[in-house]
């Protein structure tokens, strides 16, 4: 067994041990979904860190700094910048406490407003899962031989049985593992790598001078294009609200968020800078796919042991990204379905049979998703999809007292089908139509989010107020 594969099984076995650890906690329906509302700070953070910092920032942001250099830095900014709000609405979402977003939206906004909120979910989650499971084939592929796609379904079946587990609590617990390991080895690749490029001045010689500014070969609309999704996915995040949902009380969630953003800050920009040191040393090799620039550099820049770690953290990354936006969705389908609409007198056991089988079937779901070529693309899909349909809605629901029902549906259903259109039109028109060319050349975020705002707004002061207790909840004391 070589080196590179050593260090993907202990890995794996670690967080395999985790979860069997974790599942003599799991009793009840909360136990699994939100680990007994128990999580202090400290998991808080990693597990908050961990579920951001995937497949996204390591493959995507990855192929982003390949080809733009620093100002790939537009990407991870819009997440940082979402963090200084998230900071206010921590624990505001804590307080209100229950099991999902669509939860938080029926509670606003009406029932109508909860089923598009899943809907829209399921579409984003389960994209952004799918390359979760292509860049762990990749990272397998890269460490034993095997076809990516054959990496592809042993990754997916992997994060599957580990989701399906424990819930909430071995994912958590496991983040912690993978948060301190994933820290640790990036920092201290930076200065390794540094030395086998000629220091930073041998990564500028090898480097086009654009990948040293602001905004490199971007304009200001592309730009934004990388920073607005990141930051719009940032405030109305699922994933998140169910760690803020989890949190033993409002100033566990609230310190969390603190170290969220230095942690955040720092891993985002080191891998951005790792990405780049490895496109100066690699940027004419034959066999390299741009999204796979850390990986590939883990494996043929640094020394064996400390490629294979470093290439066994991205492993990890993605396992904990993928289970992540695996048991959101499947969270939706149990909590605002299964136990309200088809067993609302289901037993404990009922509920957790139930919720490990959607696991399963979302994993498969998000498996299929896998054909898609670019992980940039897939996930500038995924985060615009939430960003325009989820996001508006969630900081209204806590910072808007005249935001209305039908406002909200509206906003949501606009959203949702604009990002989707806006997606599929480039794929069923002629290159040549104007139509094809403006979907082309305009990222589908400023379309979908400007018409989500705007319904939300102006069909909101066509109706009438929403009713004092509709509010209440969601305000400070």
């Amino acid at each position: 067994m070589n080196l590179y594969l050593l260090v993907l099984v202990v890995i794996a076995g670690a967080l395999l041990l985790v979860s069997l650890l974790r599942l003599r906690t799991v009793k009840t329906g909360t136990d699994f979904l939100l680990a007994g509302r128990s999580l202090p700070a400290g998991v808080l953070i990693f597990t908050l860190l961990s579920s951001w910092i995937g497949a996204g920032s390591l493959f995507a942001g990855a192929e982003n700094a390949f080809r733009n250099g620093m100002a790939s830095l537009w990407q991870p900014a819009g997440g940082w910048v979402g963090l200084l709000i998230i900071y206010f609405v921590a624990p505001r979402a804590r307080k209100f406490a229950q099991y999902t977003v669509p939860d938080l939206l029926e509670t606003r906004y009406g029932a109508a407003a909860r089923v598009l909120a899943m809907i829209a979910i399921l579409l984003a989650y389960t994209a952004i899962t799918s390359y979760q499971f292509k860049g762990g084939g990749d990272i397998l592929a890269l460490a034993t031989g095997i076809s990516p796609m054959q990496g592809t379904f042993i990754i997916a079946i992997f994060v599957i049985v580990f989701t399906a587990l424990a819930g909430m609590s071995s994912i958590a617990y496991g983040d912690v593992v993978i948060g301190v390991m994933v820290s640790v080895i990036l920092i201290a690749a930076v200065p390794m790598l540094l030395v086998r490029a000629g220091g930073w001045a041998g990564v500028e010689r090898a480097l086009p001078a654009s990948h040293f500014q602001v905004l490199g070969q971007l304009s200001i609309w592309q730009a934004l294009g990388f920073f607005l999704p990141v930051f719009l996915l940032m405030l109305g995040n699922q994933s998140m609200y169910q760690k803020f949902f989890s949190a033993r009380s409002a100033a566990d969630a609230r310190k969390a968020v603190v170290g969220w953003v230095i942690g955040t800050v720092i891993l985002e920009t080191v891998i951005v800078v790792i990405a780049v040191i490895g496109s100066a040393l690699f940027l004419h090799a034959s066999d390299l796919r741009p999204r796979e620039i850390i990986a590939y550099t883990a494996r043929h820049a640094l020394p064996g042991w400390m490629g294979a770690i470093l290439m066994g953290a991205v492993f990890a990354k993605v396992v904990s990204t993928g289970n992540n936006y695996l048991f959101s969705p499947a969270t939706n389908l149990v909590h605002d379905i299964y136990s309200r609409f088809l067993r609302p007198q289901a037993s404990n056991r009922e509920t957790l049979i139930a919720s490990r089988l959607l696991v399963i079937g979302l994993g498969l779901f998000a498996l299929a998703q896998t054909f898609q070529s670019s992980v940039l693309a897939v996930m500038l899909y995924a985060y615009t999809v939430y960003s325009a349909a989820i996001t508006p809605v969630v900081m209204a629901a806590f910072f808007w007292k005249r935001a209305t029902r039908q406002g909200a549906v509206f906003s949501i259903a606009l959203g949702t089908v604009v990002t989707v259109v806006w997606n599929v039109v480039p794929h069923v028109l002629a290159a040549d139509s104007p139509l094809a060319r403006l979907t082309t050349e305009f990222d589908a975020i400023y379309p979908a989010v400007l018409l989500s705002v705007i319904a939300l707004v102006v069909v909101s002061w066509l109706t009438p107020p929403p009713l004092p207790e509709q509010v209440q909840p969601f305000m400070e004391s």
